[in-house]
């Protein structure tokens, strides 16, 4: 009887943050009966395991218990059935108010785990925990809530591309167009100007008063009933038809149509400006390649970046836009590389160079074999992320969010018991007197310039710190970059270039340097070790294997060799004490070459791996920045960690660490910050990937190309310049900055003209000018976050 079969089971475990959690799940899992190759995967948050068929559901179940038992927090989810995402581009979304309430309503749908509405690009991203689609309900759902929002679902290609805009468009209360609405606008204001120039007897001066009301905010009117209707009271369209229906009910008929004019006016400015700030960002990461041109059969034809396939091999002209990953194979030429890593000047590219899609060819033509299909090349993975890491919102936005939900009522509240506690018990106050100061609570209370604005200034400042070449995953890791206190790097290829060098060259008494490196250079000339290649690459010269005779290869020891008739003996310590040659105690840290010639000691060569050349400037710039403390984890001895550190003057490091150990000695260190305090460690994205998740941000530094940094990381540092960290951090406080800046102007103008407005001393006109006005300049103060370097 053959042996019983075994299928993988592997489950989402939800919830899990911390890499010890994850150690004892799999542990625990291992010794269920019947579980065999318990793997628990920390940075995708998964867990599989090998089950005998016939008792896959018996065992699945008590591992699941087991779990639940270790870390009753988690939530266990079979991968086959996890949920599925879809999204939509929701074209006519020009309110923020609008896309809150989207979110909202198809986040309680039935099938669906969550929802998210990203303003600035219109997407609607929804979670579904069932096999069923629900597309077709989802965009029904949508449509009946904004019948102005027309839903279009986005597929993978559609997803990763650009949205374009032509920054015109008015959608929002405005379904019939831009023109249209002039036209109406234009119309109905003539006609209420028309009262005042004659004499009119009152029903006719009313009439007119009130035909122009409707030309011009009958749309406003109709779309406030039809919320109301589905329950959908406090938003824009509700407060400007009270407030200009109260000024028409207290004969107040010019500022109840002035208000609905400045509201229509402001909301197509607000509109345009939202959309060219849509634009602008977009442009900057205009880095999508609109064409590839593909060899086929000796000739050139111009096809789609996703119809090119690995293998085939593709001409990059002068001027072009590189479309695809790949290596040179053909020509020579400079490449800017400045949209995808921020690095100013041009990288030289020849026959064996990589370049990545997104580079832009200077002046020579360059043909490119294809690596990488276009939806796993660099820009497509850098486009989906910056377009989709608004999505990812912000504490800030959450709140603002929150805020504005409950800000609106409480105003209508407020405005109610102004028009009706005065008149009942101050003296000679009038009814008509303080409906009038209520109506300018209405006004004044429409929340969109934070709404607006703020989304705005987070996915500027992502956007500007992709142009900069890092990218931020999300709108909430931008944020707390504020907050990093602790900053914890990996050594090698992160603070180190990761290539062996010859660092030192310590010649003896009776030779020079040249000859030391050219003894060396003849005994290493066989070997493909990197030790050797770095000495042959500092020896610069040719070598000329034909005198090199009688090649030994010491095992453990080193290399023995003739060269011209001298006998030249390369290696470690112990080749030196195995001839009985007395040799030199370096005085540097690194790989240590003893070099004896005919017997007689000539001196040594210190290998290591060389300190990048901005690493010293890193670290001044985060702890100028406020860092407390700046850490080194290494697995390298403790002599190269403590020349390291030294040269860069850090405040602590560990070395001689395994993966496993960096984890436990992350967490020690998060064990020393302060509330509201964030950590941060920057490592390569492919070894230190359970670190990079431990931490509350990691980085992945030199992660241009890299999928492993890139589904790591939360940020992604595209150059190898440990200094962009602190632009990343100083972006991440300027975007606070400006959406602070925007807090305070909105909330602020808002109380003044709110006080001004209870005392008696502003009018409509006031309040409607300032609420278009400060949300117009919110807007335009949101996009000063993409000029800042």
């Amino acid at each position: 009887m053959g042996a019983a079969r075994k299928i993988k089971q592997e489950y989402l475990l939800e919830g899990l943050d911390c890499a010890n959690c994850a150690a004892k799940i799999e542990n625990g899992v291992s010794k269920v009966k019947g579980v065999d190759n318990c793997s628990v995967n920390f940075a995708t948050k998964t867990i599989s395991f090998d089950v005998e068929e016939q008792q896959h559901s018996e065992v699945s179940g008590n591992a699941k218990k087991v779990i639940t038992k270790l870390e009753p927090g988690i939530d266990v989810r079979d991968k086959n059935q996890a949920s599925k995402s879809k999204v939509f581009l929701l074209e006519g979304l020009d309110c923020a108010n609008c896309a809150a309430k989207v979110e909202k309503h198809v986040g309680k749908m039935d099938g669906v785990a969550s929802s998210n509405v990203d303003f600035v690009s219109k997407k609607l991203t929804v979670e579904l925990n069932t096999a069923d689609d629900l597309s077709e309900t989802i965009k029904q759902t949508v449509t009946r809530l904004e019948p102005h929002i027309h839903p279009k679902e986005m597929g993978a290609n559609q997803s990763r591309g650009h949205d374009h805009d032509d920054g015109h468009g008015h959608d929002h209360s405005h379904e019939g167009g831009i023109k249209p609405l002039i036209t109406r606008l234009v119309i109905g204001s003539i006609i209420s100007i028309i009262p005042f120039l004659g004499d009119f007897i009152p029903g006719v001066e009313i009439a007119l008063f009130a035909i122009g009301y409707l030309i011009i905010g009958g749309d406003i009117v109709w779309r406030a009933i039809r919320n109301i209707s589905r329950g959908q009271v406090f938003d824009e369209h509700f407060l400007m038809s009270i407030a200009t229906i109260g000024a028409f009910l207290i004969g107040e008929y010019p500022e109840g149509i002035a208000v609905m004019l400045f509201f229509q006016v402001g909301e197509l400015f607000q509109s345009i400006a939202v959309n060219r700030s849509r634009n602008s960002i977009s442009e900057l990461m205009d880095i999508r390649p609109d064409y590839a041109n593909l060899q086929v059969d000796g000739e050139t034809k111009t096809v789609s970046p996703e119809e090119v396939k690995v293998g085939d091999y593709i001409v990059v002209k002068p001027g072009e836009k590189v479309p695809l990953d790949g290596k040179v194979v053909k020509g020579n030429s400079l490449v800017d590389t400045s949209a995808l890593t921020g690095e100013s000047l041009p990288r030289d590219v020849e026959a064996g160079s990589d370049v990545l899609s997104g580079f832009i060819n200077k002046n020579g033509v360059i043909t490119v074999e294809v690596t990488k299909p276009f939806a796993d090349s660099t820009v497509s993975k850098i486009l989906e992320l910056v377009q989709n890491a608004s999505g990812r919102k912000a504490p800030t936005e959450k709140f603002i969010t929150k805020f504005a939900r409950y800000y609106t009522p409480v105003v209508v509240i407020i405005a109610a018991l102004v028009a009706l506690i005065p008149p009942l018990v101050v003296p000679g106050a009038t009814f008509s007197e303080w409906i009038y100061r209520a109506l300018i609570f209405l006004v004044i209370s429409c929340p969109c310039a934070l709404v607006v604005s703020i989304p705005l200034g987070f996915f500027g400042g992502i956007g500007g710190a992709a142009k900069q070449g890092i990218l931020v995953k999300g709108a909430n890791y931008l944020e707390a970059l504020n907050s990093v206190k602790y900053a914890v790097f990996d050594k090698t290829g992160t603070l180190t270039k990761g290539v062996f060098q010859v660092t030192h060259v310590e010649p003896s008494s009776n030779v020079t340097k040249d000859e030391l490196l050219e003894y060396a250079a003849y005994a290493e000339v066989h070997s493909n070790h990197p030790i050797a290649t770095s000495i042959l690459n500092a020896y610069e010269k040719q070598v000329n294997e034909a005198h090199v005779l009688n090649y030994n290869e010491v095992s453990g020891h080193g290399i023995e060799v003739e060269v011209n008739g001298k006998q030249i003996l390369a290696g470690n310590s112990k080749l030196m004490v195995k001839e009985n040659i007395e040799d030199v105690t370096p005085s540097k840290v690194g790989t240590v070459v003893h070099v004896a010639v005919d017997h007689v000691y000539a001196g040594h060569i210190i290998i290591s791996d060389e300190i990048k050349d901005d690493a010293i400037k890193a670290i001044k710039e985060l702890k100028a920045l406020g860092i407390k403390k700046t850490v080194m984890l290494t697995g390298d001895s403790k002599a190269v960690a403590t020349e390291v550190s030294e040269a860069l003057q850090l405040d602590e490091f560990y070395a001689e660490l395994l993966p496993h150990e960096k984890v436990e000695m992350m967490e020690k260190i998060d064990e020393q910050k302060l509330a509201g305090e964030k950590s941060i460690f920057v490592g390569d994205g492919i070894n230190d990937t359970p670190v990079l998740a431990r931490a509350d941000i990691g980085v992945a530094m030199g992660g241009l190309g890299s999928d492993a940094a890139i589904e790591a990381a939360d940020v992604v540092i595209m150059t190898d310049e440990p200094s962009r960290l602190a632009d990343g951090i100083r972006k991440a406080r300027y975007t606070r900055k400006i959406v602070w800046q925007n807090i305070s102007l909105a909330l602020g103008i808002k109380a003044i003209v709110l006080l001004l407005g209870v005392l008696g001393l502003a009018t409509m006109w006031e309040a409607i000018i300032s609420d278009v006005g400060v949300t117009l300049l919110a807007v335009l103060n949101s996009m000063r976050v993409l000029r800042n370097k």
